[in-house]
């Protein structure tokens, strides 16, 4: 099946940015509108990882042979276009069953995506064409084509543990010593390696770093793809530690992405105003990357540690519209 054939169009132009944005869950999301927000011509493609094993997703994914959807299609809605019926289409989407039947705590796109996936046997076909549901300003692509699973040795309670799955090593509340995907090598999505491949920029982060951020450079293929691209590299730093970062810094969170991925080279790193502190250490493990760093005002006014998809998209503006 053609990939034009469901409903992606490339954008025309050759004056368009091309951004690649890695992630999964709620830091993508936040990137994919932040990047939305910058109001430069973009043309976006989310890749997004597929070890989901929580909630509704691990529901799925136990049951039936498809990609775990969650993290899907939350790319999709932050992608969703901006006229009224598209709006309403991502609402529905995001919409989660209540009660305490069978449905309960399924959001409705997910049961569309896994529909779409085995009705037509190609998960970037299913992606193209809820995407085309949705009128997307952009394309979300997963990052393998085939479900994936996470592995993790913590230090907890002074003890080595190794821990499986996604959704446990974010809430095991300890410090992750090294994460592993299983399969260890599995194939990247082929279409993922080429957008990498013609893009302008590659964007990382924010996000869990651990289990939405470092798999990507875990999958040999695209490990290649992001350390040969003649794109710019850019990532955004977390505003806090969560549940699977205890104990890691700003410095640290880039010196883990240096760990898995020797050869990543970086050119820049955007870094709240309020999370940074002294900027020094954050700037000097940025150089070790070959990145310098940029501070912004990024995050929500009410002193959440979320990001504010306007501001980092004020905060974008200038470093994407850097010539490649």
């Amino acid at each position: 099946m053609s990939e034009h054939s469901i409903g992606f169009r490339p954008q025309a132009g050759g004056d368009r940015i091309r951004v690649v944005a890695f992630g999964g869950g709620h830091g993508l999301s936040a990137s994919l509108r932040a990047l939305r927000a910058t109001g430069l011509p973009l043309e976006i493609t989310a890749v997004v990882t597929v070890a989901d094993d929580g909630g509704s997703s691990g529901r799925i994914r136990a049951g039936r042979d498809v990609l775990p959807p969650g993290d899907l299609r939350q790319a999709l809605a932050a992608l969703a276009g901006d006229d009224d019926l598209s709006d309403r289409t991502a609402r529905l989407m995001q919409y989660r069953f209540g009660g305490a039947d069978e449905l309960a705590g399924h959001p409705v796109g997910n049961v569309v995506l896994c529909g779409l996936m085995e009705q037509l046997g190609d998960p970037v076909a299913a992606l193209d064409l809820a995407g085309a549901m949705l009128r997307a300003v952009g394309r979300v692509l997963p990052m393998s084509n085939k479900p994936l699973g996470i592995e993790a040795d913590l230090f907890v309670d002074g003890r080595q543990i190794t821990v499986r799955g996604q959704h446990q090593v974010a809430v095991a509340q300890g410090r992750v010593l090294e994460v592993r995907l299983e399969p260890p090598e599995p194939d990247a999505c082929p279409q993922a390696l080429a957008a990498i491949a013609d893009a302008d920029w590659l964007v990382f982060g924010p996000g869990s770093w651990y289990t939405s951020v470092i798999p990507h450079l875990l999958v040999p293929q695209l490990a290649a793809a992001v350390t040969s691209s003649a794109a710019r590299r850019l990532v955004t730093l977390n505003l806090a530690a969560d549940s699977e970062t205890v104990g890691l810094s700003l410095p640290d969170h880039l010196g883990a992405l240096g760990r898995y991925l020797p050869d990543l080279k970086v050119d820049i790193v955007l870094v709240d105003r309020n999370a940074v502190g002294d900027p020094e250490p954050v700037a000097n493990a940025a150089e070790s990357l070959g990145a310098r760093i940029a501070i912004a005002p990024v995050a929500v006014q009410d002193g959440t540690a979320r990001h504010d998809p306007v501001r980092l998209g004020r905060a974008l503006v200038p470093l994407l519209a850097t010539a490649r």
